[in-house]
């Protein structure tokens, strides 16, 4: 790693610092609205801090001379972006009337970012607006990603910027439109359109119009923060749910696909190969826990009602809950963590391994099944359209190892901290997943992380910011050949 590379990284950083300290000023005027003179400074004495440390970056380190396609560089500013965004993220947390330590406030910076949607906040339905914007707007920002967000900027500092959105999204679908500025141009657009719909439809469905704006910001992104306590489920209405299942299979369907349907009229497009399998996963799944809710004495209305919406919730890695499902038994318990590790469609808000992997591993499983009765059979693996070859099948099943092999490994540390199995295990994986809610009593649906051990915390924060890095980008940058000349 050069000392140019360096520099040019930090100058980024110092570039995404600005944005999240410009950022701090939407809670800032929403407190001030609000006559909450105290948290609003708060908020105003943010973004003097992080403005200050940014501006000092990209003053003390120019662009230099680095290639802007280098893959090297573009993992380093990925990664560092991401931290860094968390750390400034968590300063107006810390300082806030609430009183909670760094930990606490950098694992509330991080799930939001990466819209995981943990917390470690009680009171939310007394909380300053000004909070509950902050970390609807982080998670909003973390939904599309801060650097796919920067996508539209980085041109003009001579940043080729595609081996970025690359490196965050990791999918192998093809691209849709040509250049990087029209990508950004036009995801920026659905996603900003998706989220004002969303807000206009949570607002009809019943919500204030505060409330209504913040889910459409969680809901979007697939974050799941909501500015209640007992999440959708205070508002126990039918309508607020349904907008909510309709907006979070959106948000977890890939992006090009609204930007795509918009610019071709309507012509179908490769890209709907991985939604058909998703839709159909949360069709399957959605009736599996229903039967057996019914089958433990749920009425039939409410299973359905209940298993539709807290399915949908945890496999686009959303994280709203209206029920308790830890409580459902151990079918319901088990069927809930395996949703953890599917996930949405790549190219979306959602976390998770992605729809797309599971439908290559099950393709390329099934050639090799194939193929031990007919040897010299020849059986191409396609998705979306198109073969797929050993490399990309030899990639994805890599991934899966790695991702279950640093899943076991992290659950492992946070039960040395003394923590449970269930909570330890559903813990990671959650993190991993960037959903939300674990399992049980201690970390479920029905509580919140508040009461675990901080080196606990710090794991999970770890595992959420490696899930939402797709895990590969995370582990390069910390191999020891990645840091030599």
């Amino acid at each position: 790693m050069t000392a140019d590379r360096l520099r040019f990284v930090l100058f980024l950083n110092g570039v995404f610092i600005l944005a999240m300290a410009l950022a701090m000023l939407v809670p800032a005027i929403v407190d001030f609205g609000a006559g909450n003179n105290r948290d609003a400074m708060t908020f105003a004495g943010g973004f003097v801090v992080s403005a200050g440390i940014g501006l000092l970056l990209v003053a003390a380190f120019n662009q230099g001379d680095v290639d802007p396609k280098d893959s090297r560089t573009g993992l380093l500013v990925t990664v560092s972006a991401w931290l860094s965004a968390t750390l400034i993220g968590a300063i107006p947390l810390y300082n806030s009337h609430l009183g909670i330590s760094w930990t606490d406030a950098v694992f509330e910076a991080a799930s939001a970012l990466t819209t995981t949607g943990s917390t470690v906040l009680f009171g939310l339905d007394q909380m300053p607006p000004g909070l509950l914007m902050w970390r609807s707007l982080l998670q909003w920002l973390g939904g599309i990603g801060i650097i796919v967000m920067a996508l539209s900027v980085l041109p003009a500092l001579r940043v080729g910027g595609m081996q970025l959105f690359r490196a965050e999204s990791s999918d192998v679908s093809e691209k849709p439109f040509p250049k990087v500025r029209q990508i950004a141009r036009n995801i920026l657009i659905v996603y900003l359109s998706l989220t004002l719909l969303c807000a206009i439809a949570f607002d009809v469905a019943g919500m204030t119009t505060f409330d209504a704006v913040n889910h459409a910001l969680t809901t979007i992104a697939t974050g799941g923060m909501s500015t209640k306590d007992a999440s959708i489920g205070y508002y126990s209405s039918l309508p607020i749910e349904i907008v909510a299942i309709v907006f979070m299979l959106m948000g977890a369907l890939p992006l090009a696909f609204y930007a795509v349907f918009l610019v071709n009229r309507g012509k179908r497009s490769t890209i709907e190969g991985q939604i058909k399998a998703f839709l159909l996963v949360v069709t399957a799944v959605t009736l599996a826990c229903t039967a057996w809710n019914i089958s433990q004495g749920m009425a039939p209305p409410t299973a359905l009602r209940l298993s539709a919406f807290n399915v949908t919730s945890v496999i686009t890695s959303t994280g709203f809950v209206t029920a308790d499902f830890s409580n459902w038994g151990s079918f319901a318990m088990g069927l809930f963590f395996l949703l953890y590790f599917i996930g949405g469609c790549a190219g979306s808000t959602a976390g998770g391994i992605k729809i797309f992997r599971w439908q290559i591993l099950f393709a390329g499983s099934g050639r090799v099944l194939r193929q031990m009765l007919f040897p010299n059979s020849l059986v191409p693996v396609r998705f979306q359209g198109r073969s797929v070859d050993d490399v990309a099948i030899g990639n994805v099943r890599n991934f899966f190892f790695l991702y279950l092999v640093t899943t076991l490994i992290l659950s492992l540390l946070v039960m040395a901290t003394g923590l449970d199995f269930l909570s330890s295990l559903s813990s990671v994986a959650q993190g991993m997943g960037n959903t939300g809610p674990g399992l049980g009593p201690l970390v479920g649906p029905a509580t919140n992380f508040a009461a675990i051990p901080d080196t606990a915390k710090w794991l999970i924060a770890i595992s959420m910011i490696v899930g939402r890095l797709e895990l590969v980008t995370f582990l390069v940058v910390l191999q020891p050949w990645f840091w030599r000349r």
